[in-house]
């Protein structure tokens, strides 16, 4: 693969990244106004103790769901701040990694997906498997689901 097609397939896979953590703010969005409007729906009865539940329950999903928009804006800020613009000779953030047992790249934690016929994983560079990977070149090892693996190309 010569170097242009590298950044290519390594801006398509970023440009993946941001399209699916859109998503995932998206449909959070959406589940906090549900959960809010839920909580605010619950009709007062005889049943008092029922309401108030039923508004804690709603109030409990909508702070779930807000920590997890959190987490995504925050995840989607890390991609912002990757160049996959750049060739690397080390694992960083915006790395491209093939090794003897995964594909992998280090932008956001989006885990296993399938892009090309590839199944690739995307890795947050905040995660125990890309702090290990970090400044590793080409030949060297590392383990993977208590597999020792070898880099054999990185870009």
């Amino acid at each position: 693969m010569e170097a242009q097609d590298k950044i290519l397939f390594k801006n398509h896979l970023k440009h993946f990244c941001r399209n699916t953590i859109e998503q995932r703010i998206a449909a959070a969005k959406e589940m906090i106004q549900n959960a809010r409007e839920a909580a605010n729906s619950e009709e007062k009865s005889s049943a008092g103790d029922k309401y108030e539940t039923g508004r804690a329950m709603g109030h409990l999903q909508q702070d779930m769901h807000a920590r997890q928009l959190a987490g995504y804006i925050k995840e989607m800020a890390g991609l912002h701040a990757i160049n996959s613009s750049l060739l690397y000779d080390c694992v960083t953030p915006g790395a491209f990694i093939e090794t003897t047992i995964a594909l992998f790249f280090v932008a956001a934690g989006l885990g296993k997906q399938v892009m090309e016929g590839k199944t690739i994983f995307f890795l947050s560079p905040r995660t125990p498997l890309a702090i290990a990977l970090l400044d590793k070149k080409i030949g060297d090892s590392f383990y993977f689901n208590g597999e020792r693996g070898v880099i054999t190309n990185l870009f």
